[in-house]
């Protein structure tokens, strides 16, 4: 099995998505195929804050949270 799926939520959009990704891939390789960029998130698989460096595993429940700032 050369891939693994990945079911994600992104709250900025409101999207529940599954994606089939590389066996090897990364929170950033995730991301990037999401055209986000990695400093407006962070990412938490099972209600754990994730780095863009964790490798991801077959069946990880993801979620894509907006990072919001204000003044």
């Amino acid at each position: 099995m050369n891939k693994i799926k990945v079911n994600i939520f992104v709250d900025r959009n409101n999207l529940n998505k599954t994606l089939e990704l590389d066996k090897n891939s990364i929170v950033s390789d995730l991301l990037k195929s999401l055209n986000i960029n990695p400093v407006t998130v962070i990412v938490s698989r099972s209600n754990e804050l994730i780095l863009e460096d964790e490798k991801l595993k077959n069946n990880d429940e993801i979620k894509i949270l907006s990072v919001i700032s204000g003044g």
